[in-house]
């Protein structure tokens, strides 16, 4: 090789080594449980204006990724659990998927990133199992699609949720759970580690602090405490919880032998608002742990964690819209950062740039301490319609230890009034017998929190 061409060579290894680098730039999660949100053209551009580096889609929505095509966001793509089993079957599957949902849009739009399942191991059931040990068989095979058509700059990875660990505290004693370290971890790791992929890992401080929010404090856990802790084991200082909870991911895989695999945040955030006994749900925190991550994720240079000082972690913050079809308890249909109207729930500036001393004042938070009154779970007082209310009342009268006994003839609650207020006597019961459990007051809509006794409702109350 002549001297030029050998300085072209070395050039052109230059320009892919600096291209690969990783980027600081944060990610937004797409999300479209909603029967109200803006049209994907629309929310495209909302992304834009919001100055983000990165989206992920949940699935591989071809209007989506039609809309991101010419953009500069790089996107992130997603395999359904229930199509895992299938792609690990089979190479040609793999291959179509592949051809389906990459060739048909790359590399017009920027796919960087195919995660395959999301959280898959959080979940046990039997047919829950079975995809567990075809997840990385599947990674695989994406992969070997991806090389066969000379596509090196897609990473494949999956996101993994907090649950995967039998040990997260202190950092040092991380460890992943016996029932998936060997036969699931070991396996992941080791594909991660061939192909310089990342650990793709959901994590949200406000879950451990809100578990316990007298034993933790809240600044420790949007990053602005005054008072550090450190690890007993390992003797590192960690002033905020995001830091712990990334080191014991860099524990524990150290424990199987893989210390030096990258790690990115595919999910994280904090709830706007929750229901009234979800304790530091509110805009005021979310705009305090959002900004202040940003500010941290793409401070130059890098800060890294204690474990791993220096280091660039891709990040994804939950989410672009609040989302009014999600299930489960208030919080989970209020993580966004825009109001479905498209309107922002507070003001955020995506690219880290902006002093925080900028930002106007808000209103302070009034739910940062446990609730201490009573809580009742009734139907809805909006115009709801009267056949999904008797299914949501027999399903809650179903279930549990009886739940609607007292509503049976001649017992003390029997009388010919409402299905509403009926409804509101067996959610309420229902909710008392589960809320411990992890049973919520939503019934697809037609249920809401109060902190006024049901028994006291007059008759009037109904409106069907």
């Amino acid at each position: 090789m002549g001297p030029l061409a050998l300085f072209f060579y070395c050039f052109s290894l230059f320009v892919l080594s600096t291209c690969a680098e990783i980027s600081s730039k944060i990610g937004i999660n797409y999300g479209q449980l909603g029967n109200n949100l803006p049209s994907p053209y629309d929310s495209i551009q909302l992304i834009r204006s919001m100055k983000a580096g990165r989206v992920k889609i949940y699935g591989t929505n071809p209007e989506i990724l039609k809309l991101l095509s010419g953009t500069k966001l790089q996107v992130s793509i997603m395999v359904p659990n229930n199509e895992i089993i299938n792609i690990a079957s089979q190479q040609t599957i793999a291959d179509q998927w592949v051809q389906n949902n990459v060739l048909a849009y790359y590399p017009q739009t920027m796919i960087r990133i195919i995660l395959v399942g999301n959280e898959v191991l959080s979940y046990s059931s039997p047919s829950d199992k079975e995809i567990w040990q075809h997840l990385v068989p599947a990674m695989s095979r994406i992969k070997t699609s991806l090389r066969t058509q000379n596509i090196r700059n897609i990473k494949v990875g999956t996101p993994l949720a907090m649950d995967i660990f039998q040990t997260t505290f202190p950092p040092s004693s991380g460890i992943f759970r016996s029932d998936i370290s060997d036969s699931v971890m070991l396996p992941l790791l080791q594909f991660l580690n061939k192909t310089s992929s990342f650990f793709f890992i959901d994590v949200y401080p406000y879950f451990p602090w809100s578990a316990n929010p007298t034993k933790t404090g809240l600044d420790y856990a949007l990053f602005r405490a005054t008072s550090n802790y450190i690890d007993p084991d390992s003797g590192l200082i960690y002033t905020n919880m995001l830091d712990q909870m990334l080191d014991s991911v860099v524990f524990a895989m150290g424990r199987l032998g893989f210390s030096n695999i990258k790690i990115a945040i595919s999910e994280t955030g904090w709830p706007n608002a929750g229901d009234v006994d979800e304790v530091g749900a509110n805009a005021y925190n979310a705009a305090t742990y959002n900004r202040n991550l940003i500010k941290r994720m793409t401070a130059k240079p890098a800060l890294g964690t204690p474990a791993r000082p220096g280091s660039i972690i891709p990040t994804f913050i939950f989410s672009l819209y609040d989302e009014n079809q999600k299930t489960g308890r208030g919080t989970e249909r209020h993580w966004g950062m825009l109001h479905p109207n498209g309107r922002p729930i507070y003001d955020v500036d995506m690219t880290g740039k902006r002093p925080l001393s900028d930002y106007k004042p808000m209103p302070e938070a009034h739910n940062n301490e446990p609730y201490k009154g009573n809580v009742w779970c009734v139907a809805a007082s909006n115009e709801v319609d009267l056949m999904e209310l008797n299914r949501a009342l027999t399903y809650a009268c179903g279930v549990g230890n009886e739940t609607c006994a007292a509503l049976a003839p001649g017992r003390e609650c029997y009388e010919p009034v409402s299905v509403f207020r009926y409804a509101s006597f067996a959610f309420s019961s229902y909710w008392s017998q589960f809320q411990s459990k992890g049973g919520s007051c939503y019934f697809n809509g037609l249920a809401q929190q109060t902190t006024t006794n049901p028994s006291k409702f007059s008759n009037s109350t109904s409106g069907i």
